[in-house]
C-alpha cells in the first residue's frame, strides 16, 4: 500500500426534520456523557483539594506531594491509544462502564491509603482507568448525532471537564472539613460506581435503543457519512498502526498538544500567577479565579454551535472546522498579554479570553476522530491517538513552564511561550491539516 490520504467524501447535509420534534433520546445521552466526565474530573481532582490535609495526616514532603500529582498522568496520557482501541473493539457501552467502575474503585480505595507507595500506586491505576473516557466519548458521538450537530455534543462532553474541576473545589473542601479526607475519596470514587450502573443499564447504540423513536434514528442517520460497500471494505483494511500514515493524524496530534499545552497553565500555575503577580487574598482570588473557568464552558458550546452552524447552513467540512480551530487558537495567544497587563481586571481578560478561545477550538477537536476515521470502528482509535499527544502536552506544560519561571523569576517567559505554542496550533491546522475527509490508504 501507498502512503495514506484523504477519500473523496460526499457533503453532508443537515438532516431533514419530517414532522417537527424527532424526539431529545440522543441529548439523554449526551447529559450522561456530561455527567460521566464531570464525575470523572472531580475524581482526579479530589487530590489536589486534599492534598494539604493528606500531607499534614501522613507527614509527606512537598516533593511526594508533586510525584503523587505527576503519577495519575503517566499512566492516562499513555493509556489513551489503548483505551481508544479498546473502545473501537468492544464498544462505548463495555468500556466507559468498565472504566468508571475501574476509576471509581481506584478513587475510593485512595481513602484507605497508609502511606505513599499505596497512595502513588492508586492514582496511576485511576489515570489508565480514566484514560478510555474520551476516547469512548467521541465515538457515542460520532454514533449518536448528525455531523451537524456533532461539534456542540462534543464541546458538552468536554465541558465535562471545567465543571468538575470547578466543583470540586467547594465540594470536596466541604466533605474534608467535615468528614476528614478518607471520606472525600469515598464520596467522590463512589459517584463514579454509581454513574457507571446508571451508564451501563441505560446506554445501548442507536440501532437497539429501545427508547429511540423511528423519526429520531432517521434524522440521526440521514445527517452521518455514507459509504459504498467498496469502499467500507477498502477502509475496513487500515489497522491501528496504518493510522499513523497519514499527515491528517500528525497534524491533529500537533494541534492537539498546542490547544492543551496553554490549557494546562490554567489547570496548573494559574493560582499562583494570579497570587504572585496581583498579591490577592483568598476571598478575592476564590471570586476571581472562576471568571476564566466560567470564559472556558461558554467558549466550548460557542465554538461547538458555530461549527454546527457553518455544517449546517453547507459550508465544506473543512472550513466549517478549520475556521474554529484556527481563529480560536489564534485567539488564545493572547495569554501572552497577561504578563503585562497594569492591573489584575485586564490581566483576567487577557486570560479570559485566551481560555474562552481554547475551548471554542476544542470543541471542532473532538469533532474530528468521527469527520475523518476511516470506519466507525475507528473513531475511538483516533480520539485515543490526537489525546494521547494532548496528554503529553499535559505533562510537559506544568514542568516546561515551571522551570522557565523558576530561573526567570516572571510568568513573562512562560506566558510568552505559551502565545507562541497558541500561534504553532494555528499554522499546524490552518496549513498541515488537509482536507477534512474520510482517511483511506493508497493502493
Amino acid at each position: 500500500m501507498a502512503l495514506g490520504k484523504t477519500s473523496a467524501q460526499a457533503p453532508v447535509t443537515a438532516p431533514k426534520r419530517s414532522g417537527g420534534r424527532v424526539g431529545k433520546v440522543r441529548f439523554v445521552v449526551l447529559g450522561l456523557l456530561f455527567a460521566g466526565i464531570t464525575i470523572n474530573y472531580i475524581d482526579r481532582a479530589t487530590l489536589s483539594v486534599a492534598l494539604p490535609h493528606i500531607t499534614d495526616d501522613l507527614g509527606l514532603s512537598d516533593g511526594v506531594g508533586g510525584l503523587l500529582l505527576s503519577a495519575f498522568f503517566w499512566t492516562y496520557a499513555f493509556g489513551q491509544m489503548p483505551g481508544g482501541w479498546l473502545a473501537d473493539k468492544v464498544g462505548p457501552r463495555i468500556m466507559l462502564a468498565v472504566a468508571s467502575l475501574w476509576w471509581g474503585l481506584a478513587t475510593a480505595a485512595m481513602g484507605m491509603a497508609r502511606g505513599v507507595a499505596s497512595l502513588v500506586g492508586l492514582r496511576a491505576l485511576l489515570g489508565l482507568g480514566e484514560a478510555p473516557s474520551f476516547p469512548s466519548s467521541a465515538k457515542v458521538v460520532s454514533r449518536w448525532f448528525p455531523a451537524s450537530e456533532r461539534s456542540f455534543a462534543s464541546a458538552t462532553f468536554n465541558n465535562g471537564n471545567a465543571v468538575g474541576g470547578a466543583l470540586s473545589i467547594p465540594l470536596v473542601t466541604l466533605v474534608v472539613t467535615g468528614l476528614g479526607w478518607r471520606w472525600a475519596f469515598a464520596i467522590a470514587g463512589g459517584l463514579g460506581v454509581l454513574w457507571a450502573l446508571g451508564w451501563w443499564l441505560y446506554y445501548r447504540d442507536p440501532k437497539e435503543h429501545p427508547k429511540l423513536s423511528a423519526a429520531e434514528r432517521e434524522y440521526i442517520e440521514s445527517g452521518q457519512e455514507k459509504e459504498t460497500a467498496e469502499e467500507a471494505a477498502a477502509s475496513a483494511r487500515i489497522g491501528w498502526r496504518d493510522l499513523f500514515r497519514f499527515r491528517m493524524i500528525w497534524a491533529m496530534m500537533l494541534g492537539f498538544f498546542c490547544v492543551n499545552f496553554v490549557a494546562y497553565f490554567f489547570i496548573t500555575w494559574f493560582p499562583t500567577f494570579l497570587v504572585d503577580e496581583y498579591h490577592l487574598d483568598a476571598l478575592s482570588f476564590g471570586f476571581l479565579g472562576m471568571i476564566p473557568g466560567i470564559a472556558s464552558m461558554l467558549g466550548g458550546w460557542s465554538g461547538g454551535l458555530f461549527s454546527d452552524w457553518l455544517v449546517r447552513r453547507g459550508t465544506e467540512r473543512t472550513k466549517a472546522r478549520k475556521i474554529p480551530l484556527v481563529g480560536g487558537l489564534l485567539g488564545t495567544s493572547v495569554i501572552a498579554l497577561a504578563v503585562i497587563s497594569p492591573g489584575v481586571g485586564t490581566a483576567l481578560t487577557a486570560l479570559s479570553v485566551s481560555y474562552f478561545c481554547s475551548t471554542f477550538a476544542a470543541a471542532s477537536v473532538w469533532a474530528l476522530p468521527a469527520d475523518v476515521a476511516p470506519t466507525a470502528a475507528h473513531v475511538g482509535s483516533i480520539a485515543g491517538i490526537q489525546n494521547t499527544a494532548a496528554n503529553i502536552a499535559g505533562i510537559l506544560s506544568p514542568l516546561l513552564l515551571g522551570v522557565l519561571k523558576g530561573i526567570t523569576h516572571s510568568f513573562m517567559l512562560p506566558l510568552a511561550l505559551a502565545g507562541c505554542v497558541a500561534l504553532l496550533g494555528a499554522a499546524t491546522y490552518a496549513f498541515l491539516l488537509p482536507k477534512v475527509e474520510r482517511l483511506k490508504l493508497a493502493e
